[in-house]
């Protein structure tokens, strides 16, 4: 007797909860992410060759605006409060002193041994105030520092 084959019936998975879910996640990381806020300054940057990248945590950044001003900021808020109190936790840089750049650098390294420095300095400020800052690191044994920059566009030759 031959056998009577019974037709197969097609296995369906219902996607609809796994959308739901998709859509929730894009939602809450939607309404609880905080855009990075506005910089305290702003900074026109050289431009240089260079195109290595900035490490991205445990940062300490020292800004150094056109007229000479000089402000310290960190990455993480914990940082800030360290140095600045916790109603500067939210803010990105403060402004400080050169006379006070040199204890500043020195807590927060005590504060954070894997602390990596990064300069970010206008490109008309003046020379001086660079120098007085390359020498604070150095007395700090910071003998190793990143410049932050513009890639320089190639020139095109016009014809």
């Amino acid at each position: 007797m031959p056998r009577i084959k019974k037709a197969r019936v097609s296995i369906r998975i219902d996607m609809t909860p796994m959308v739901d879910v998709a859509f929730l996640l894009l939602t809450f990381f939607m309404l609880t992410t905080q855009f990075r806020p506005p910089e305290e300054v702003t900074v026109i940057l050289p431009e240089s060759n260079s195109n290595l990248k900035l490490p991205e945590s445990n940062v300490m950044t020292i800004t150094i605006e056109q007229k000479g001003r000089i402000f310290l900021g960190f990455d993480s808020q914990w940082m800030m409060a360290q140095l600045f109190g916790d109603d500067f936790r939210n803010k990105r840089a403060m402004e400080v002193r050169l006379n006070n750049l040199e204890a500043l650098v020195t807590q927060a390294r005590i504060s954070n041994k894997k602390l990596e420095t990064v300069i970010k300095s206008d490109a008309d400020a003046e020379y001086g105030v660079v120098s007085d800052v390359m020498e604070i690191l150095q007395k700090n044994m910071v003998s190793k520092f990143s410049f932050v920059t513009n890639l320089e566009q190639p020139k095109t030759k016009k014809n």
